[in-house]
């Protein structure tokens, strides 16, 4: 059977790779091909990263105006909108994810270009009062130049959005290096932008393996940022190859976020909140709330609560409607999960429910929704991100004792709080080292509020204005307007 192909997209147009290579892309609910894509090497990067520099420094792109750049935004997000339906399925064929989700993301995508295409022309510098004496002061922000942005497999669309959106207000051009495991539906949203009128090269889009060439593309002098969204250890190399040429980075990476159930808290929302925390996505998320520490007092009663509700998900094909829990993204992941349950139970953890794949499914790569008890927080299923359905539950006594525990991990990046006490919630709010906190609710996200942690779990902001920060560099500019003689030239300040 001839599989659906995926070229680059460099300078407005589809691309043949250099080297005429393809490699194949397979559905995680049958481990069988479904497509190939385009296998980058060196000479793609080469020509992606010579477009979209030749848009920032000579081609239109450079003298259209703020309010011009908001317009395209949201002609690109009505786009987006007409092909959902068709970018939904994409992507739960590429990755596993449930097509209901996909859908509900793909109708929320277009809202993060049309936040961007409202506030592109609302940035403003600032004039700096009383800075000098007979001389005006002023920044300006101005774009950074050719941004890459490399995304994770988990969610291809909804991360390159995060980047694509507040990089383009601000008059970037992108290079976009998608998951190998994930690629088609960031080439064809590549495309996209091409539908909506941008000059060609502002956005172009390469495919392939990062061992082959994500070197080549963070190492390149014409590349003024990388934005990456991936696991921490792929971070801290990147961090450390851009920084060796003072490159600007954002770093959205792992978590182990801890989900805090207190004896006052409605159980049944709690119930809900932990399985959209840690089950919804089959766990495939960074702000997983796969640490879940409940107050002893409660400690059985919730642990029964959430068996009973893991025991009645329903485990299928990700595209049927009734399905609850998909497959994990490949056999690799698979393996990953697997090992890391293994060696909980070696530790001392115990299997309250799950832990093994389904009854009924021989292909494919699925695993039951696990929920392990007995764990303590210095345990490997409680520091390692696992990137599956496996919650871990860890009984408290104390507020103090809570918070030593939730924060004592490497990484910082989110956070739930379950109380009806209002005092309690902002207090354990104010002292958990996260990015982001959710109280009495969890995956809360929007265009407008920042996201992004802290440690290691990443370094700068995304969504918001804050992100347009991320994207851009300030220039102060110092304009005499005394007409006399200038000062003492060794002194200063002249």
């Amino acid at each position: 059977m001839s599989l659906t192909r995926y070229q680059h997209f460099i300078e407005g147009k589809w691309a043949e790779p250099a080297e005429g290579q393809y490699f194949q892309s397979e559905n995680p609910a049958t481990g069988q091909a479904w497509y190939e894509t385009a296998r980058a090497s060196a000479a793609d990067v080469d020509a992606a990263i010579c477009s979209a520099h030749y848009a920032f420094t000579s081609g239109p792109w450079r003298n259209t105006t703020p309010t011009e750049r908001g317009q395209m935004l949201h002609r690109v997000a009505d786009v987006i909108a007409k092909h959902a339906e068709e970018l939904a399925e994409i992507e739960a064929l590429d990755n596993g994810k449930l097509l209901r989700e996909m859908k509900a993301q793909m109708r929320s995508l277009p809202d993060y270009f049309r936040f961007y295409a409202g506030v592109a022309d609302k940035v403003r510098g600032d004039v700096i009062q009383g800075a000098a004496r007979n001389a005006l002061n002023y920044t300006l922000r101005e774009p950074l130049g050719v941004v890459v942005a490399i995304t994770a497999w988990n969610s291809p669309l909804y991360l390159a959005a995060m980047k694509l959106a507040p990089a383009l207000a601000m008059g970037n051009t992108v290079v976009l290096k998608p998951s190998e495991y994930t690629s088609a539906a960031t080439l064809k949203l590549a495309s996209f932008f091409t539908e909506a009128g941008f000059p060609s090269g502002v956005v172009n889009a390469v495919s392939g393996f990062g061992s082959e060439v994500g070197d080549i593309l963070v190492d390149d002098e014409r590349v003024a940022k990388v934005a990456f969204t991936g696991s921490t250890p792929v971070g801290r190399r990147i961090a450390s190859r851009a920084s060796g040429r003072l490159a600007k980075i954002s770093l959205e990476l792992g978590g182990k976020s801890p989900n805090i159930v207190f004896p006052d808290a409605d159980l049944e929302n709690v119930v809900t909140g932990v399985v959209a925390g840690v089950f919804a996505a089959a766990g495939q998320m960074c702000t997983s709330g796969s640490r879940l520490f409940v107050h002893s007092s409660v400690h059985d009663e919730v642990v029964n609560k959430i068996v009973e509700r893991a025991r009645a998900i329903k485990i299928g094909n990700p595209l049927e409607s009734e399905t609850e829990l998909g497959p994990l993204v490949n056999e690799n992941q698979l393996r990953h999960v697997t090992r890391c349950i293994a060696q909980g139970v070696e530790e001392g953890a115990v299997i309250a429910f799950g832990g093994k794949r389904p009854a009924g499914f021989d292909t494919g790569h699925y695993i039951e929704p696990t929920v392990l008890i007995g764990v303590n927080n210095s345990m490997s299923v409680a520091r390692t991100e696992i990137f599956g359905p496996v919650l871990s539950v860890i009984p408290f006594e104390s507020e103090k004792d809570l918070i030593a525990q939730a924060n004592d991990t490497e990484f910082g990046l989110a956070a739930g709080i379950w109380t009806s006490n209002l005092a309690r919630a902002h207090r354990i709010a104010a002292a958990l080292d996260a990015g982001i906190v959710w109280v009495n609710t969890y995956r809360s996200e929007s265009a407008l509020s920042p996201f992004g942690g802290f440690k290691q779990s990443g370094l700068g902001k995304e969504n918001g204005t804050e992100a347009l920060l991320e994207y851009s560099r300030v220039k102060s500019v110092w304009v005499n307007y005394d007409e006399g003689e200038l000062a003492d030239p060794f002194s200063f300040p002249g």
